[in-house]
């Protein structure tokens, strides 16, 4: 007797149950998933369906919009070794001026640039943790504040173009990643307003929370040699959005330019040596291993559920829920915020929008702004404990006194602001689509 004797709820329930109690053993998504996957169509269907997974692989894996997603990376792991990140931040100095709180706003600005060069997240924390954090608890300033500004503001690639988040989000939801791009501008500038305003009214309120920099210090940086540190992640930016912006190229060979601009500015600022270009190229190598395999196993999981008649099951069980659209779509925001607190975000992405994206569209409901929802939660799954990644990659940089209940805790009031910023998108959806419609 096969699994298919369990019928498809009994069935559900046990792949769920089945993942989450691989995950316990410290195993990996990818190889839990595929482990699972293998399990459920052999165990479902028989042996005859060996075709099933060679074609959900080929299928993912000759995706043409995947090759964005090297080309990022690449370009965000040559940001890391480069010194242009360092430049901007000690030339933003500037524009800190005696203003309480200001080295975190600077530390913010610096994060929707860097965000906007690359859109990928862990290298910003680390490098906002290098860069930033020491600079401000050597000024006095609060520890959770800091905390706090590095981790939420490394995590703004999540929203901010060319966000990876949404690369995959329009792979996996059919639908325009140009236009996902252009929808996440809004929604990622007023996160950051958010961001901004509530470290002034703090600081403004008590600036001992953020004393404003010394005299010297400002001395130490003219306004040229600020704007002259602006020029060359400005040149990234425009090479990358302004190229997809302005109907130039498309996204994959926006991001193939991207690096090429970054090559070309760190050949020109002598820093592109052999050493650099490996260690990317190795980092990069790493990364979109970790993605591929993950993509590989949710997609045979995904496939063979949908044919277990999974994908039915789950939409009748959401659509059967006796109340206004808007709430269904809560639900789901519901469980995206759950599952991001024990999930990577390509697994979520790939697990749950090839079932939740139709239901969305069945409801009457725009995807691109169902893709803005999903970019905000899971910039939300980056911050929230227990497996927030966010606080992870800053304790690997961040001075040994500082321990991950102290930036889970720092995390607290920014979590609250993003998911005020989930609601804001979720009841006014035109601030996620004025631009696309």
């Amino acid at each position: 007797m096969g699994l298919s004797a369990l019928g498809i709820e009994y069935g559900s329930y046990v792949l769920v149950a089945a993942i989450f109690l691989l995950l316990l053993t410290g195993q990996p998504l990818a190889w839990v998933t595929g482990l699972v996957a293998l399990i459920f169509t052999f165990g479902w269907f028989g042996g005859n369906a060996l075709p099933l997974v060679t074609a959900r692989i080929f299928g993912f894996i000759t995706e043409y919009s995947l090759v964005a997603i090297p080309m990022f990376i690449l370009m965000a792991a040559l940001l890391d070794r480069s010194g242009i990140a360092r430049d901007l931040f000690n030339g933003m100095r500037v524009l800190a001026g005696r203003l309480p709180g200001g080295v975190a706003v600077q530390t913010l600005i610096v994060a929707i640039l860097m965000a906007a060069m690359s859109g990928v997240i862990g290298g910003e924390i680390v490098l906002l943790g290098i860069l930033a954090l020491p600079q401000m608890l050597r000024l006095g300033y609060d520890r959770n504040l800091s905390i706090g500004v590095v981790c939420a503001g490394g995590s703004l690639g999540t929203m901010m173009p060319p966000s990876i988040v949404l690369i995959i989000y329009g792979l996996v939801a059919s639908v325009s990643i140009a236009d996902l791009f252009v929808a996440a501008i809004t929604p990622a500038l007023l996160l950051l307003a958010f961001y901004v305003g509530y470290v002034l009214v703090l600081c403004l309120r008590n600036p001992q929370l953020g004393p404003p920099m010394s005299r010297e210090e400002l001395s130490e940086e003219s306004l040229g040699s600020a704007i002259r540190s602006v020029i060359a992640p400005l040149f990234i930016v425009v090479a990358v959005l302004g190229s997809i912006y302005g109907g130039v190229a498309s996204i994959t060979e926006a991001a193939a330019l991207g690096v090429s601009a970054v090559l070309i500015i760190s050949l020109w600022r002598r820093e592109l040596g052999f050493k650099m270009l490996q260690d990317s190229l190795v980092h990069t190598l790493e990364t979109c291993g970790m993605i591929i395999w993950i993509g590989i196993a949710a997609a045979v999981l995904v496939g063979v559920y949908n044919l277990m008649g999974g994908n039915r099951f789950v939409a009748n069980a959401i659509l059967g829920i006796d109340a206004p659209p808007v709430v269904i779509i809560m639900v789901m925001m519901l469980i995206l915020l759950v599952l991001g607190m024990f999930l990577d975000w390509i697994g979520i992405a790939l697990l749950t929008l090839p079932i939740f994206v139709p239901i969305v569209v069945q409801l009457g409901y725009d995807p691109i702004w169902f893709g803005i929802l999903f970019a905000v939660n899971m910039q939300v799954s980056y911050l929230t404990p227990p497996f927030g990644p966010a606080a992870f990659y800053l304790k690997s940089v961040a001075p040994k006194e500082i321990t991950l209940k102290h930036i889970y805790t720092a995390l607290l009031p920014f979590i609250a602001l993003q998911l005020v910023v989930l609601g804001i998108i979720l009841f006014f959806p035109p601030i996620a689509t004025w631009a696309v419609n």
